[in-house]
């Protein structure tokens, strides 16, 4: 087997659409009558950033948009490029438009330029010196200036299908020299690139090399297996799909969805996240959404992190799951988490309320004799350990009534044993203490 293609020139490189026609997927944003078509063929560049995954085709819709419109293409790496780069730009399109020629600036990584980098594109997008068009794999509303997205029309590409990645297959089997593959193969390698274009034809090359090598004339799913090894997923650890991932377990388990918990749960361990954030996780999710429903749920989530600290990967990984479903399956409340923000909001617009006399330590002899802690009732000393009438907030105060006890779970009888404690106050002749509606 032989590849066809330059042997310094990579094959995602050489299968790199020439035509917009030859482009497989975004269909939503380049078939008939779609923006982004109708764009190409307006005659009119127009400054936009393609926002998607990596290997969705943004580099090569900027060359084909520079195409189309017989324009200069510039590209710039916002990892490795500077103001420096962008001066360079800016003459170049200067000495192409002297000469009547349009320019294109790509900007791959546009996230990673700072807010002065991005700002010195601002007056020449205006002015027409050139189109700009950014690529950014995270949301543009959050690492692009508000002043450059007013600028740009924001493109949004999708990860490629499965039979997008199939496509691509076999049209670098038909254009190319490489050897049979086999369908179970063909699924594995389509699954291993993850909607990435580029990956999937950078590890086809790197099976075809490794055939040539062994003289082997078909890819079969065993053999790709030997070669790949356990290499992970692709994943982005610090971006917008970890984030949305993390989203889609926290509210698979707090909707009570045991099987999807446990699928996000995986995707991300999966994908290389580090199982102890996974871990804080669960510990946040038993606090937030469990609380005191299930008061064990906190420990389990404790008891699981502690696990996995002492197994590691992959034995306490099990612990993980074990917790995940466990938190899924449990009786929901959010009261606690809305009582302590109910708290917190109160506390941070009030007046700093001093502390009831009955309520203060009085340590010293001229405390006492201040009264600090005067008329304070004890509550192991009363009936039933509760000092009825009794009051704990400041004075002048209204019961803010910030915990409010759901019916499902332990909260049940929290809530009954709060209705005990009110109907005690209001039998002492004292305004309500412990509130609970419902």
């Amino acid at each position: 087997m032989t590849l066809s293609h330059s042997s310094h020139q990579p094959l995602a490189e050489s299968l790199r659409p020439k035509t917009l026609a030859e482009v497989i997927g975004q269909e939503h944003m380049l078939g008939e009558g779609m923006a982004l078509r109708l764009a190409f063929e307006s005659g009119q560049p127009h400054s936009c950033i393609l926002w998607g995954p990596p290997g969705t085709g943004k580099t090569t819709i900027a060359r084909l948009m520079a195409d189309a419109f017989d324009a200069q293409f510039i590209t710039i790496s916002a990892v490795l490029g500077g103001v420096k780069d962008i001066r360079e730009a800016v003459e170049r399109a200067q000495l192409a438009q002297s000469q009547g020629r349009r320019t294109l600036v790509f900007v791959d990584e546009v996230h990673r330029f700072n807010k002065s980098q991005q700002d010195a594109f601002l007056p020449h997008v205006e002015s027409g010196l050139f189109t700009f068009v950014g690529a950014t794999t995270e949301n543009p509303s959050f690492e692009v200036n508000s002043a450059l997205l007013s600028r740009a029309v924001v493109y949004v590409l999708q990860a490629l299908t499965s039979e997008d990645l199939k496509k691509i297959v076999a049209s670098a089997q038909m254009l190319h020299e490489l050897p049979a593959i086999d369908d179970v193969a063909i699924e594995r390698l389509v699954a291993y690139a993850d909607g990435d274009a580029r990956r999937l034809l950078n590890t086809l090359e790197t099976l075809a090399v490794a055939a040539a090598q062994e003289k082997r004339n078909e890819i079969t799913d065993t053999w790709l297996l030997k070669v790949l090894g356990e290499r992970m997923r692709r994943y982005d650890k610090g971006g917008e799909q970890f984030y949305d991932t993390i989203s889609a377990l926290h509210k698979s388990v707090r909707g009570s969805d045991p099987d999807a918990a446990l699928y996000w749960l995986v995707r991300m361990l999966d994908g290389g996240a580090d199982p102890k954030y996974m871990a804080r996780r669960l510990i946040r999710m038993a606090s937030e959404d469990i609380g005191l429903a299930d008061p064990r749920a906190l420990r389990l989530a404790l008891d699981a992190a502690e696990v996995y600290e002492r197994l590691g990967t992959p034995e306490g990984e099990l612990a993980l799951a074990e917790c995940v479903v466990y938190l899924a399956i449990a009786p929901k409340s959010n009261a606690v988490y809305k009582a302590f923000n109910e708290a917190k909001a109160f506390v941070k617009k009030d007046s700093t309320r001093p502390v009831p006399m009955h309520l203060r330590n009085a340590p010293t002899k001229l405390m006492k004799q201040l009264d600090y802690g005067k008329g304070y009732r004890y509550a192991h000393d009363e009936a039933g350990g509760f000092a009825a009438g009794e009051r704990y907030l400041p004075d002048g105060m209204a019961e803010p009534g910030f915990y409010r006890p759901v019916e499902r779970g332990l909260e049940i009888k929290i809530a009954e044993k709060l209705r005990s404690l009110r109907a005690q106050n209001q039998a002492a002749g004292q305004s309500e203490r412990p509130t609970v509606k419902g």
